[in-house]
Formats: structure tokens, sequence, C-alpha cells
């Protein structure tokens, strides 16, 4: 009887110890067909992924999927929200067996080397844009609509992605390394979409935890003002 019990709570909980193992960044390097070295680093929140794909040498963006995901067994269930590489993927699920040892994902047909486990950064999650401050007032942003801008951050990286779910249309998407430290969060670019030109840069924001949403604020890449706020996904 012992047994049976040790073996049920086993399986009762492997699922979690396995997703919370998937938690953070992994990264793989391949060369394409004129010999570029193209990273792909791969973030994973509670529920929610995002993959990001530029050369290596120069962070020239090459393209970007993600949406939410779901474990079943052995295998991750991937729906797509956006993809630049193939818009028809938006919406529809697509099944990929999966394995970790020692920091080391199998995923699919591509092996990955794990960046971070989800810490030391305080943001760790997929966030939803659900705010701006106008004219001193928070104006709130309805999040449930098919338009989205999405921030997904590991312990040490980060992407923002504008798409929407309806259309399948993408807005463009960003990324790279951050910090918090002493309630300033610090962005260096590592890929950007719509500005090859602004890679290497490090950008400086306020941020505070106030309720559970992400307050952010400062200058933007143009040097405008800005405070938004952004709401931990779950949905």
């Amino acid at each position: 009887m012992e047994k049976i019990i040790l073996s049920a709570l086993c399986l009762l909980f492997a699922p979690l110890v396995h997703a919370q193992d998937l938690y953070g960044a992994w990264t793989t390097i391949e060369s394409n067909d004129e010999g570029i070295q193209v990273e792909h680093t791969h973030t994973f929140t509670k529920g929610f992924f995002s993959e990001a794909i530029f050369e290596k040498a120069n962070g020239n963006f090459v393209g970007t999927n993600g949406g939410s995901y779901t474990l079943n067994g052995e295998t991750i269930d991937f729906l797509y929200e956006f993809s630049t590489q193939n818009p028809e993927l938006v919406g529809e699920t697509k099944s990929k067996s999966y394995r970790i040892k020692n920091d080391i994902l199998e995923l699919g047909e591509m092996t990955w080397v794990q960046m971070d486990d989800g810490t030391p950064g305080d943001l760790f999650g997929a966030w939803l844009i659900s705010g701006r401050k106008r004219d001193g007032k928070i104006v709130q942003r309805d999040t449930s609509g098919p338009r989205k801008t999405m921030k997904i951050l590991s312990g040490t990286r980060f992407q923002w992605i504008a798409y929407n779910i309806e259309t399948k249309e993408f807005m463009g998407t960003g990324g790279g390394t951050y910090t918090t430290i002493d309630g300033k969060y610090t962005e260096n670019i590592g890929f950007f979409s719509r500005d090859d030109s602004r890679v290497g840069a490090s950008l400086e924001f306020n941020y505070e935890l106030k309720d559970g949403d992400w307050h952010h604020s400062g200058l933007s890449s143009k040097g405008k003002p800005i405070y938004e706020v952004w709401s931990k996904r779950t949905q």
C-alpha cells in the first residue's frame, strides 16, 4: 500500500517539478546556409514562452515566435500567438518532445543550454501592458483583446512583442539582457526588429511593483518620458 501511495504522489508532483525545471532562458546556436552563426533564445515562464532568433555577431533580427504552452507527459504543447517566419502557425498547437538533464534541454530536434532558471531578476514572468500615465492619471488598457503587447522575462533576459492574434499581424519586437538593482531596471538591447542600429544600447528605467503590477517609468529609446503599467499574464 505504501508503494502505491508513493507512486501516486510521484505521478502527481512530477509535472510540477518538470515545469519549474523548464523556467528561465535557454540558448542554442546554429550556422545558416551562409555560414553565419544564428542564436536562438527560448524563454519559458509559467504557461508562456517566446523564442527569439538573431545573428550572434551583430544582433541582426531573424525571427520570433511564441504564445502559451502546456506540459503533456514527455511533450510540450505550444499554442502560437505570433510567428514571423510562419504566420500560419498562429492559433495552431504544435507538440514537441522534451527532456531536461544537467541544465540541457532536448526539445524536438534541437539541444538547448540553460542561461538562467528565472533568477535573479525581480520581473520573471509574462506581462501585458495594461495602462499608461497621461496628464498625471493612469489610463487603463484592456488586455483581453486580440491586439497585445507582451513582455516576457526570465531571470536575466527580456523580450517585448507587439502582435495581433486575430489578424496574425506582427508589429515588432526587441530584447536582450536586463538587470533589476535598487529600483532601477536596465535593458541591454541584443536585437531589435525595427532598427538593428539600436543593438548594443542600454536603457535605464525606474521600476516598482504595486499590487502585483509593474510600474515602469523613464525615457524611451527616442528620449520621450514614459510611464507604463504592466500586469502579470494569467491567460
